[in-house]
């Protein structure tokens, strides 16, 4: 179901919706616009979409945060482009093979996260956990609903458990963590965030306090996934939470890069003029993602951004891309690490243990008799500090001989930029034939 990236692109023809749902249509006004102070009218735009788009139904209570299709959606698109672009291959993509557990914390009454996420990936399971009676209750009847109960998997939590009790979940590893915290720290601060706003919310519906108050608000909560992050480390590959302000993911990154992370993502969800917010994500591996998921995030400050992982150029005028491609294997071939040149995809991944290209290693080469031609090292080295992926291609032009050649290097896998920018001026002095 890829095509779900393009649903909510554009604003909500409500006028089509109302003529695929009758419940719908009910609420809409004579202008074909929906009256978002009207909360019944907010909640069943949510009931009609999930049934719409996704052929899921869902019971959703009066009393209880009502979440927004689109921007849930974002999310768990992005959680998808994480996976697919940290995997350290030749190539960034959905693998339909991959087995992927996630784990939803404070889950709500409708679960959304863990059903679209088993909707358009079927090969994802989930944990979900609450420390809300009711919402477990109307989460749990919602997963039965729609024949979900063998992928996702509700669990009552408590406000001073763990966030991530894997041992309690009986789960070794998670591939992810999400979480919509609560944003506010007391109610006063609800009030006050209410009263600045000067458009009306996405969404209309009324929550209960646990659902969008907690001490310190998301920053606190979210800091506490950190540190306990901490502890888990490599057993979760991606830990994420979604921010209603911008000014939180600053807070958050910087304490991240104190306790001296360098793998995380930033980015922004928007959905029509009415709702903003924001998302972080965090890995103590080392595989890293793409930069359009990790840099996505209009505004912020460059200094706090993750470390650009594409580095490309284009190869000097005439240059011939056989030639560029010949000239740049015969120089990773002749270096002590793995390398794999793929000629369908034009397009190869290497993997070193260290910097094996300066000119100290080539002299420690020399010394070591002939060993980088012994096959030693030439297996994929068991301690990576650098993984790359390199991509040639013609950029369009009228004919073959007056297209550009670009080269694109791509950081895949480590945590020290210091090696990859090194590498980075090695290959391009190579490939272009200096």
């Amino acid at each position: 179901m890829e095509q779900v990236r393009s649903l909510y692109k554009s604003e909500i023809d409500f006028a089509a919706l109302a003529l695929q749902s009758r419940d719908f249509a009910k609420h809409l006004r004579f202008d074909d616009q929906l009256d978002f102070h009207d909360e019944a009218a907010v909640r069943q735009l949510t009931i009609s979409l999930l049934e719409h788009d996704f052929s899921l139904r869902v019971d959703l209570p009066k009393n209880r945060l009502c979440p927004p299709v689109p921007n849930r959606l974002n999310y768990i698109i992005w959680i998808q482009d994480l996976l697919d672009t940290s995997t350290a291959g030749v190539r960034d993509g959905y693998d339909p093979d991959r087995e992927v557990v996630g784990l939803d914390v404070g889950t709500g009454c409708c679960s959304i996260y863990p059903l679209l996420g088993c909707k358009v990936r079927r090969r994802w399971r989930f944990i979900a956990t609450d420390i809300d009676e009711q919402n477990l209750q109307t989460a749990r009847a919602n997963v039965s609903r729609n024949g979900l109960d063998s992928r996702i998997k509700i669990i009552k939590s408590t406000a001073d458990a763990p966030l991530f009790a894997l041992d309690t979940f009986e789960q070794d590893t998670l591939d992810f963590t999400m979480c919509n915290p609560p944003f506010y720290a007391s109610e006063q601060d609800m009030l006050s965030s209410a009263e600045s706003k000067s458009y009306v919310p996405f969404s209309a519906c009324t929550g209960a306090a646990v659902e969008m108050i907690v001490a310190g608000g998301e920053v606190a909560f979210v800091t506490r996934m950190i540190e306990e992050s901490r502890q888990l480390r490599h057993r979760v590959q991606w830990y994420s939470s979604m921010l209603g302000k911008l000014s939180s993911v600053t807070t958050l990154v910087e304490l991240l890069i104190k306790y001296d992370n360098n793998n995380y993502a930033v980015t922004e969800f928007v959905q029509g003029s009415k709702t903003k917010r924001w998302a972080l994500a965090w890995s103590w591996e080392d595989r890293r993602p793409s930069m359009a998921v990790a840099r996505n995030i209009p505004g912020f400050p460059k200094h706090l951004l993750p470390f650009p992982a594409d580095f490309t150029f284009t190869l000097p005028a005439n240059t011939n891309i056989d030639g560029a491609i010949s000239r740049m294997n015969a120089e990773f071939a002749s270096l002590p690490w793995h390398w794999t040149w793929h000629k369908d995809l034009s397009a190869g991944v290497g993997f070193a243990p260290e910097n094996v290209w300066s000119r100290q290693a080539r002299r420690k080469m020399k010394l070591l008799a002939g060993q980088a031609q012994s096959g030693t090292l030439l297996a994929v080295p068991k301690v990576i500090a650098l993984g790359v992926r390199v991509q040639l291609r013609l950029l369009p032009g009228e004919d073959r001989e007056s297209k550009e050649v670009q080269a694109t290097i791509r950081w895949i896998q480590g945590t020290d930029s210091v090696i990859f920018e090194s590498f980075c001026g090695m290959a391009k002095r190579k490939i272009e034939g200096r």
